[in-house]
């Protein structure tokens, strides 16, 4: 097997929301594999510089932007600015999301409007203005970070539900417009992960750890370091011929109906 092509040496990729958890070991993933990283975030320009230091810790080229992702003019001023200092961009990873569980009768329209268009338009403003650069060069690669939610729903995350569904949606009418461009569009959809911040409840006797240790074929929540191979085979031309689709790193959860209460 010619292993060169997962290699990402000479690629350029922008990873939304990468600095910290699951964005932030994917685009590790990515910088291992030899692409220059392009990390963004909207919190704050302390916690991004605080990523690129641990990238570059690790020798992987990095380099960091702050922007909006729901503000499509300055996701076009960022997009220009990175393809003018860093390079043009050559994978794309929508990867910027927020979370709000609140059941859906108490949910303003404000809170719903504020998840939906973080996790559904933004991917849409930021492949809309990286996109063009990619057809002109001849090709590109996409990567939208999904969910099970793609799939299930679950109490008190109906505008994140939504949201995913529509995302999963987005990802194979993209990939149905752009592929005769050489551009292909899929998703990863990451099941239950050991991050800092399920810590508190990744503890024997905490029901929810019960519930997903349980309820996981694997048996056991997932190191954010899993993601990696499915960020860099889709990041790769190792993919080239693969279009539309979501690769769920999940354990198995959305394989099965799972198990009965007390089977072993």
């Amino acid at each position: 097997m010619d292993l060169s092509l997962f290699d990402l040496t000479g690629k350029v990729a922008l990873v939304t929301g990468a600095t910290h958890g699951l964005g932030m070991a994917m685009a590790r993933g990515l910088g291992r594999a030899g692409a220059t990283l392009v990390i963004s975030g909207h919190s704050s320009g302390e916690r991004i510089s605080r990523a690129v230091e641990a990238y570059r810790a690790e020798d992987i080229e990095a380099y960091g932007y702050r922007f909006n992702v729901t503000d499509e003019s300055e996701v076009q001023a960022a997009v220009s600015r990175i393809e003018a200092e860093v390079g043009p961009i050559d994978i794309l990873v929508n990867n910027a999301g927020i979370i709000k569980r609140i059941p859906l009768l108490e949910m303003a329209v404000s809170e719903w409007d504020e998840v939906i268009s973080t996790d559904l338009t933004g991917v849409f403003i930021m492949s809309k203005a990286v996109v063009p650069g990619m057809i002109h060069r001849g090709g590109g690669k996409i990567i939208n970070i999904c969910s099970m939610m793609s799939e299930l729903g679950r109490n008190s995350v109906g505008a994140y539900a939504a949201a995913k569904g529509g995302l999963k949606m987005l990802t194979r009418n993209m990939a149905t417009e752009w592929a005769r461009h050489n551009v292909q569009v899929n998703g990863i959809g990451p099941g239950y992960f050991a991050t800092s911040q399920t810590e508190p409840i990744r503890v024997d006797g905490h029901p929810f750890n019960e519930f997903i240790i349980n309820r996981t074929p694997a048996g056991k929540w997932g190191d954010p370091d899993d993601l990696q191979g499915a960020a860099v085979f889709l990041a790769s031309s190792a993919s080239n011929f693969v279009t539309g689709q979501v690769i769920y790193v999940d354990g198995g959860i959305l394989a099965t109906i799972g198990k009965p209460h007390g089977e072993a």
